[in-house]
Parts: structure tokens; C-alpha cells; sequence
């Protein structure tokens, strides 16, 4: 039997993680969008290992744990990702001018360190250590943004080209989290059956889409409140949970997107049909955020300004000075592809049988979309398709 939620990390990471999740969902509108929320967890929760007193405090209410108990999460949480899921990979790097406390870097074994241009190698106290990783530059190197793209490419597959954000030379600590994913269906869509259908998109616009289909069993698909899921299995021992949801006209990201990754004890209405004819298009997903703005709608207040208490982390004065994500997911015939890379740049601060039926659930205007972890706990990905999809 899994550990209950409240009993391991996973479980705390992610009730965490679906709470402060739905709120960033808000925070997107009705435009297209994918999100990497479990990125977003990882990249906070280093973070968060670092941090004491009321930034402590803080950060532990966004990501359920603070000091070492946020970095053994991180690194449990990490490593069941990347370890526990088919084709998933997880990669933290921290590149830093300041000296990083070398409490804090063996507390996040599984976190690569590097210097920037310009570390002040001069000025390591006794409690700090430079850093030996193979991710750091030469004092004279001053390409750091091309050096960091070309991790965040290997991290991601080269799904991701480059940091969400530019560096210009006034970081002292930059912070990246890489997650990708690649899974196939357990039974793929007949490519032969792919043919346009119609797509009604949110500003009432219908257009043919080029779009799969398939049979699926009726236990794939249910009904959470107004919202009808349906989840197709990926191929593997520990794959991950990709979940499609589809609401009324009036229904928003963050009602569709929330019953999408409601668990297993959530309340769900068998549909009462043998089997499901789905109509799914074929799309892609990218998107670009700068979350640094949604941070306080998240609770995160006192780490973004100077002052903030980051002194497990370094000596030096430092505070959360911007938070991006890009993000991207292709779902096609053959099963989904999802990738994600999350920059922290740090500053210093001054039911009964069913029926004989066959229900059919064509995603043929906007609708939601989630990938979760193995246990169906975890959100990894995010996503809302409001226009219709381009062949």
C-alpha cells in the first residue's frame, strides 16, 4: 500500500503543490498555456532550503517544508521523478558568484554547483566552499548565458533552447530546474483514423483541426463535478498519468485543470458506459512565463524582497530578484513529449454495472490537460487549449 499523503514527501510536495497550483492556474486567463508546476515546487523548495526565520516561515507555507527538511524533499521528490517515472529526467544547477555554504550543498546532494564570471573566490569563509562541480567558468569567461543554454539543452533533450531569462551580469546566484518526459500510449492512436474534425475555440470561432481517435474502456473516463476526464495510460511500469478534461462552455483553466489532477478519493461519477470513443486533436504547447509577478498570490512575499533571510544558503545578503518558466508539451499518435526549465535568479539586498454503451467525448473546443507522476499525486504539467491547434 503507497504512504499516505501526509506521511511522505511525494504525498506533502504534492497537496502543495495542487493547492498553490490552482491559484497560478488563475493567474494564466483563458489564453493557451502549459505550466510545469512541479518544476515550479522543485526550483522554490532549493530555495526554500536555503532560507531562514520569516522567509522560512514563508516559503515552508508554499512548499510544505523549509531548511533541511525542504531539501530532503527536494531531493526525495526528484529522484522519484526521475527515477520512478518511464522517460522522465530531472536536473537542478546553481551557478553563483557568492560563496554557497557548504551545509547547504551537501544537504542537496543530487543539486550541481557552478561559479559565475567574477566569484569572489577571495572572501570563502571557513563554513563556505567554492564551487567544484564541472558547471563552473574561468574568471575571465563572460559567456555564462551561452554555457547555461547549452545545460539547459542537454537537460531537456534540446526541447528547450535557452534560460527563460537573460542574464546581464548583475546575478549573483542563478538557480535552474530542468523536467522532461517522453512516454507512449499503451495503445497508440491509429494514425489511419487522424482526420480534421471541428474545433469551436474560446472566442466561439470553428475551424477544422486535425484530430485523433480512439476506443478506449468506459473506466478511462469519468465525471468530476461539471468536468468530464478522461485518462489515457502511457506504456511502462511507473509511467506517468496524462489527463485530458473537458468542460462546459462557460468553464474555466482553473475549474477544468482542478478536476483534471484531483485524486484518486475525489468525487468522481463513472460515466456508465462500456466503452469511450474519444476525439482528441493533435497539438503542441509553449509557453513562456515570467512568474515573478504571480509569486505573491502564491504567498511568497518576504523572499522576493531585500531582506530576506537566505543565510543558510550564503553569507552574502541575498534575496529572490526573478522567477521564470518555459514550458512546452506535444501530445500526437504516438503518446506526449513534455519538457520544462525553471530559472530563480538571486540578488544581493541592500458504482453499480454499466450499461451495454459507448459514450463519446470529442475535445473539440477548449479544454485542459495534465500529466501527473506514477501515484496520480503529483502534477508535473499543466496545460489549457483555448485556439484551435495547427496541423
Amino acid at each position: 500500500m503507497a504512504p499516505h499523503p501526509a506521511n511522505d514527501h511525494l504525498g506533502r510536495a504534492a497537496d502543495a503543490v495542487r493547492e498553490w497550483g490552482g491559484r497560478w492556474v488563475e493567474r494564466f486567463g483563458a489564453r493557451d498555456f502549459v505550466c510545469a508546476p512541479a518544476g515550479l515546487w522543485l526550483a522554490l523548495g532549493v530555495v526554500a532550503a536555503g532560507a531562514r526565520g520569516r522567509t522560512a516561515a514563508e516559503l515552508r507555507e508554499v512548499v510544505g517544508a523549509g531548511g533541511e527538511a525542504a531539501a530532503e524533499a527536494v531531493t526525495e521528490v526528484g529522484r522519484r521523478i526521475g527515477e520512478g517515472a518511464v522517460g522522465a529526467a530531472v536536473a537542478t544547477g546553481v551557478w553563483s558568484t557568492v560563496p554557497v555554504l557548504g551545509s547547504f550543498r551537501s544537504g542537496l546532494p543530487d543539486v550541481r554547483f557552478g561559479t559565475l564570471p567574477g566569484a569572489a573566490y577571495f572572501a570563502l569563509p571557513d563554513t563556505a566552499s567554492g564551487a567544484t562541480d564541472d558547471l563552473s567558468f574561468e574568471p575571465g569567461d563572460a559567456d555564462a548565458q551561452g554555457a547555461i543554454d547549452t545545460w539547459v539543452r542537454g537537460a531537456t533533450g534540446g526541447r528547450i533552447a535557452r534560460l527563460p531569462l537573460e542574464l546581464d551580469g548583475s546575478e549573483e546566484l542563478v538557480l535552474v530546474n530542468a523536467v522532461a518526459l517522453k512516454a507512449s500510449w499503451a495503445s497508440a492512436f491509429p494514425r489511419r483514423l487522424t482526420r480534421d474534425a471541428p474545433f469551436t475555440d474560446g472566442d466561439g470561432v470553428t475551424r477544422p483541426v486535425p484530430t485523433m481517435h480512439r476506443r478506449v474502456p468506459g473506466a478511462w473516463a469519468w465525471r468530476t463535478g461539471r468536468v468530464t476526464v478522461v485518462e489515457l495510460p502511457c506504456a511502462g511500469e511507473g509511467a506517468p498519468r496524462v489527463r485530458f478534461a473537458l468542460g462546459p462552455r462557460d468553464a474555466g483553466p482553473s475549474e477544468v485543470i482542478a478536476a483534471a489532477w484531483a485524486g484518486d478519493d475525489g468525487d468522481r461519477v463513472p460515466l456508465g458506459a462500456r466503452a469511450v470513443d474519444v476525439a482528441l486533436p493533435r497539438f503542441s504547447l509553449r509557453t513562456r512565463t515570467d512568474v515573478t509577478g504571480d509569486l505573491p498570490a502564491l504567498g511568497v512575499t518576504h523572499a522576493v524582497r531585500p531582506g530576506a533571510d537566505f543565510s543558510g544558503l550564503s553569507a552574502a545578503d541575498l534575496f529572490v530578484s526573478g522567477v521564470a518558466q518555459e514550458a512546452l508539451v506535444e501530445i500526437a499518435e504516438e503518446g506526449v513529449e513534455a519538457a520544462a526549465v525553471t530559472q530563480v535568479t538571486m540578488a544581493r539586498s541592500a458504482a453499480p454495472p454499466r450499461p451495454e454503451a459507448v459514450e463519446r467525448v470529442a475535445f473539440d473546443r477548449p479544454f485542459g490537460m495534465v500529466v501527473l507522476d506514477a501515484t496520480g499525486r503529483l502534477p508535473l504539467f499543466a496545460g489549457w487549449r483555448r485556439t484551435a491547434p495547427v496541423a
